[in-house]
């Protein structure tokens, strides 16, 4: 077991008889008593909870909980921090179906510092104190324990993020699962969270989806396998899931999931006494692909959503989130369905740079792709040049990837192709066929499928992809045959048109 380290206190609770008092003692080498603490059993519940001393990271302990003649003894205690990864079926996905699976699982006794835990899929239609079933008590990683079948513990993109951390951490990692595949947003989120955007907690079950496999009552996963471990101490907590929202309520993600995250963040930071900090740090992964060539545009939508229609986080609606970008991890002949790639590795590569950067402070992390931050319209050869955040990789050449709409409403546009006809080291020019020196509105990347594997349009120098985006003209400024356009962005933080 991994108990979260300090600056926080591990908050530790279970069962007595009403009524009685619980002695908890933590004890090291020789045992030498390094914490005492007493906790009254509450009624009717019979529930106690303490909140351990900041501890630094390291171990082994041992934690004795005792009432009258009887006690509880849990040794091989390690402190360190405490990662919750949940989500639907990516997040599901286990070590034995990613790809080198074989060397994966061998390497996985070289961690015995990170190490595992996973809730049991469980659904109920009232708020549990505990967890129903547990898959996987806390464990060293083996391979039996990361690849114990498909879909069925341990999440290869939390045990690789959580041995990527350690890697650089040097010291104890823990990492919680509480997944379950083809399930909506809307199971993951309390009553809380869906009123306040709209969606009511008595609307029932949803219609079924051929694209669900899992539960899709609102709050039935809140309650079975979030709930009860509000209790825990986390560090942060990493998310994989979008894939059936992208066919339901889609248009509704850019509130359901802020809101999620802000609502996940409160009940933390409640349920641990303060202890877990208020802005945990939450990272998730951006929807890849699923079907070559489609015209639909659901994925496109939902992956502007899960940035709040922002394009970039964190930001002002999502402030210390991070966000891995993997729309060019895409992997047709997945054995799972394209919609299950198997590159977790990159993922998780990813994750683990936002999670330094935003989570531990790091400076010199980069762990954004590049995003532009000015537009301006040569009149007179009807080109658009965009300037970027970050020094630009070229790819492919040959990618329709900006669009441009020349049309009012925007919503209703019929978006053209812009050509790439330059690419600078900050800057991409396009060519405005057909469309004049009218824009309206300009996309990148905007489809199902955007990218061959690892060859999207744009990277910068640290092999990150530039994440999709879709800007609308606010306003025009003239000067000297050129024209810059103003864009509309929801985030006053970021600069448009300076």
């Amino acid at each position: 077991m991994v108990l979260q380290k300090e600056p926080a206190g591990a908050v530790v609770w279970g069962y007595g008889e009403p009524g009685t008092v619980v002695t908890v003692v933590l004890s090291g080498h020789g045992g030498l008593v390094l914490v005492k603490k007493m906790a009254q059993v509450k009624e009717p519940s019979g529930t106690w909870t303490t909140i351990l001393d900041p501890m630094d990271p390291g171990g082994p302990y041992t934690l004795t909980a005792r009432q009258g003649s009887e006690n509880v003894t849990l040794r091989d205690i390690y402190f360190g921090d405490v990662w919750l990864c949940s989500g639907q079926s990516n997040m599901a996905m286990t070590v034995l179906q990613i790809t080198n699976a074989s060397q994966e699982l061998a390497a996985a006794s070289r961690y015995p510092y990170v190490r595992v835990f996973a809730a049991a899929p469980s659904r109920s239609d009232v708020e549990l104190e505990d967890l129903e079933h547990v898959d996987l008590p806390w464990s060293i990683p083996t391979a039996e324990n990361l690849g114990h079948g498909n879909f069925t513990y341990f999440s290869a993109v939390c045990w690789l993020l959580g041995r990527y951390l350690y890697e650089v951490l040097k010291y104890p990692v823990g990492l919680v699962e509480a997944a379950w595949g083809g399930t909506p947003i809307e199971a993951w989120s309390s009553p809380r969270a869906l009123r306040a955007c709209g969606l009511l907690e008595d609307m029932g079950s949803i219609s079924p989806r051929q694209h669900f496999s899992g539960p899709q009552t609102p709050s039935v996963l809140w309650n079975a396998m979030i709930h009860p471990l509000l209790n825990m101490t986390l560090r942060g907590i990493a998310w994989y899931q979008g894939e059936a929202n992208a066919f339901l309520h889609t248009d509704q993600y850019n509130c359901t999931f802020p809101t999620l995250i802000a609502d996940w963040r409160r009940e933390f930071h409640a349920g641990s006494a303060g202890q877990t900090e208020p802005l945990l740090p939450f990272g998730f992964v951006q929807l890849s692909t699923y079907r070559r060539q489609s015209p639909q545009d659901s994925f496109a939508r939902l992956r502007w959503h899960q940035t709040a229609d922002v394009g970039v986080i964190p930001n002002a609606r999502m402030p210390r989130t991070f966000m891995a970008v993997a729309m060019d991890l895409c992997d047709e002949h997945s054995p799972y369905g394209s919609i299950h790639p198997r590159d977790k590795q990159n993922v998780a590569h990813r994750l683990q740079l936002g999670a330094r950067a935003v989570a531990y402070g790091d400076k010199n992390v980069v762990f954004q792709g590049p995003f532009p931050t000015r537009a301006v319209l040569e009149v007179t050869r009807a080109l658009l040049n965009i300037t970027y955040s970050q020094q630009l990789v070229w790819h492919r050449r040959d990618m329709p990837a900006f669009e441009v709409c020349c049309s009012s409403p925007v919503s209703l546009c019929g978006w053209l192709p812009a050509p790439v006809v330059a690419v600078g080291s900050h800057t991409v020019t396009l060519a405005l066929v057909g469309c004049g020196t009218l824009v309206l509105a300009l996309r990148y990347a905007w489809a199902e499928w955007p990218c061959e594997y690892q060859a999207c349009a744009l990277y910068n120098t640290q092999g990150l992809p530039a994440p999709p985006f879709l800007l609308e003209t606010l306003r025009s400024s003239s000067r000297a045959g050129e024209m810059e356009l103003l864009l509309r962005h929801p985030d006053s933080s970021l600069s448009w048109g300076i």
